[in-house]
């Protein structure tokens, strides 16, 4: 009897842990279900950041492409040289960043050294989703150097 009352009581007890049991699996699956939507909104805001700073890359190197091809012949003797001055470099640069989408600014645009032109823009990156965690947006930044083939 002893054996069997045993296992009676323990038939119940295991009884009560499943009943127990019941139902502690939805806050589970609700937790997964916000962290995974945490992160594809996490992943979106990220992948439109990169690529934001790859068109602002480009535009970049197309503006000091632009301001490498802003260049005077300078005559030296019996030498002639394509030569590129800061004023020329900024006018064109300035002129394919108005021509472009994007709302860029130009920060710097100036030729070192007379064979090459540098263009630094720059933009504000705004998140499509969870705007609220950076209301001001972010600066991005982008550098560009660009040499004339005629030297």
């Amino acid at each position: 009897m002893n054996d069997a009352a045993t296992a009676a009581n323990d038939a119940g007890r295991q009884a009560d842990r499943v009943a127990d049991d019941e139902g502690s699996i939805l806050p589970l699956t609700l937790a997964y279900a916000l962290l995974a939507l945490l992160m594809v909104l996490i992943c979106a805001n990220a992948t439109s950041l990169y690529l934001a700073q790859k068109q602002l890359d480009g535009l970049a190197a197309s503006a000091a492409l632009a301001g490498a091809d802003g260049f005077r012949f300078a005559v030296d003797g019996d030498r002639v040289e394509a030569a590129l001055d800061d004023e020329m470099v900024r006018a064109q640069a300035q002129a394919v960043i108005d021509a472009s989408a994007a709302p860029a600014v130009l920060s710097a645009a100036e030729s070192p050294d007379g064979i090459s032109a540098r263009v630094e823009i720059s933009a504000r990156w705004h998140p499509p989703l969870l705007t609220l965690f950076v209301p001001d947006g972010v600066r991005l930044e982008a550098t560009a150097t660009s040499r004339t083939a005629l030297h």
